[in-house]
């Protein structure tokens, strides 16, 4: 307990020391730098500007509104990470979702680990950092690694030693990025896998990317049977027929339309005729998953 109220006061002897002009750090080897780079802060959260590099497109909301729970109940637990862009001014590079969540229940400061960087440092450090999530989709990974190799100029053999992957697994993902963008939504939303992807890639055709798509979807294709349908296609160099694709019962479309209003979030659903299926409910993280579940069995 005594080493908590410690560190919490160092946090506030810095936060003095970052707000006195006459201390303003702006490279590592300015005086006082070795006491402020690296260390845990709490900033005035209104000192802090989201970053524009940001790689991440989709903020959930109700995952938001469960974190600005939690975040009100226990506090921060997991310091966001900034780097100083001028007096008493800061940038984040890493942990928006945590920063959104504490401007929602007001809080005034946030405990932050600061940086010095450059523009292009901090691109770097935003877009490799937010690699290494857990709760990332394959396209967010994606678009994350062609930032890199476009806007900090790295091959993929370098791209490989930044963010310890093997040179053939994001070539896998960035293959994604050429599917049409109806297909990588559908990657986004849980409706097909990385896997189904990766096979649809193979097919030259936009057009006949989309059918082979609504073909997974509406058949509840498993990868293997995807691979061999594109294999099918490529072997006849002709567009593949939709025209076994299953029609959705009434009582499906019905369903559907309920259970998306109720739980706020996209549902597939794949039915035959007699009224055999399967229900797949996609979701972005463990708080909306946790908000589901208690949607659908309460606790």
């Amino acid at each position: 307990m005594a080493k908590a109220v410690r560190k919490q006061a160092l946090g506030r002897g810095l936060s003095a020391l970052l707000k006195d002009p006459e201390n303003d750090i702006k490279t590592a080897s300015d005086k006082n730098a070795d006491k402020v780079v690296g260390n845990i802060v709490e900033l005035d959260i209104d000192s802090i500007e989201v970053n524009p590099f940001q790689p991440r497109s989709n903020f959930n909301d109700e995952a938001l509104q469960e974190l600005a729970t939690s975040i009100r109940e226990l506090g921060v637990i997991q310091p966001i990470t900034v780097r100083k862009l001028d007096f008493n001014k800061y940038q984040l590079v890493s942990g928006e979702r945590r920063y959104r969540a504490s401007k929602l229940v007001a809080l005034k400061t946030i405990p932050s680990y600061i940086r010095i960087a450059n523009d292009q440092e901090s691109l770097e450090m935003a877009l490799v950092e937010n690699i290494q999530r857990q709760d990332l989709d394959p396209i967010e990974i994606a678009l994350s690694y062609q930032r890199l190799i476009d806007e900090i100029e790295l091959t993929q053999e370098k791209l490989s030693d930044r963010v310890g992957k093997k040179r053939s697994t994001i070539a896998n993902y960035m293959r994604l990025l050429k599917l049409d963008p109806i297909i990588q939504t559908g990657i986004r939303d849980g409706f097909v896998s990385m896997g189904h992807g990766r096979a649809l890639v193979n097919v030259d055709s936009k057009e006949d990317q989309i059918k082979l798509y609504e073909k997974i979807v509406g058949d509840n294709l498993s990868v293997r049977d995807t691979e061999q349908a594109v294999r099918l296609y490529q072997n006849k160099g002709a567009a593949i027929k939709n025209d076994k694709v299953k029609s959705t019962p009434e009582f499906v479309k019905i369903g559907m339309k309920e259970l998306k209003e109720h739980l706020d979030v996209k549902v597939a659903v794949n039915a035959s005729e007699n009224g055999k299926g399967k229900i797949a409910i996609p979701f972005n993280s463990p708080e909306e998953f946790q908000r589901i579940k208690k949607m659908i069995i309460g606790g």
